[in-house]
């Protein structure tokens, strides 16, 4: 019988997982019962992927990385090697419900980041390296530190967006990235205000 991912003999699959074709899974990493994976999903070495979490499509997961029950990876996220998602508000209850962690379509978490629970990390974000999540992060927000703090805006492109002054539109900062699209910030959000469809 053919699989339709590709899997090493050092990792561990347990019944019961869907898991979508073209996908790869490193050595020593473990899904457990119940989890579900997309297809052209990356699985590095040691990760740890727990009953009831979810994996969208064409997701990269680095080497070392747990994801709890009650995490959402939707499709196109990076989450680079060593981050960490903290799954239960207060470790000494014994009785306590699953946290919930949504990261949106795109997202890029940095190498040793750490996310705490029941947040959502909006589209197309980016957590920098050893950056610690505390709260929810508006799409596109470039995020740095401990705890985490806004340092700039970043296209789908993976650019550094600059904002300047369009008094053609209600004085509106706005940006124009060298891929095509345009962005404004309204009400401390950035906006996408064009796209390639």
């Amino acid at each position: 019988m053919s699989l339709g991912f590709v899997k090493s003999q050092y990792a561990i699959i347990d019944d019961g997982v869907e898991i979508g074709n073209n996908t790869k899974i490193g050595s020593f990493s473990q899904i457990c019962r119940d989890a579900i994976i997309g297809q052209n999903c990356n699985i590095r070495n040691g990760v740890y992927i727990a009953s009831n979490a979810r994996i969208g499509n064409n997701v990269t997961i680095g080497n070392n990385v747990s994801i709890y029950g009650g995490v959402s990876l939707q499709d196109y996220v990076y989450c680079g090697s060593n981050v960490v998602f903290i799954n239960t508000a207060n470790p000494r209850i014994k009785a306590y419900d699953e946290c919930k962690v949504l990261v949106k379509h795109g997202a890029v978490l940095g190498a040793n980041s750490t996310i705490l629970n029941n947040l959502t990390i909006g589209e197309f974000a980016f957590i920098g390296a050893g950056t610690v999540v505390r709260n929810d992060v508006l799409p596109y927000a470039i995020m740095v530190g401990v705890p985490a703090r806004r340092v700039g805006w970043m296209c789908v492109c993976g650019t550094k967006l600059k904002f300047t002054i369009n008094f053609n539109i209600s004085e509106r900062h706005v940006a124009n990235c060298k891929c095509g699209l345009k962005f404004m910030i309204k009400d401390d959000k950035c906006i996408l205000i064009n796209s390639f469809d």
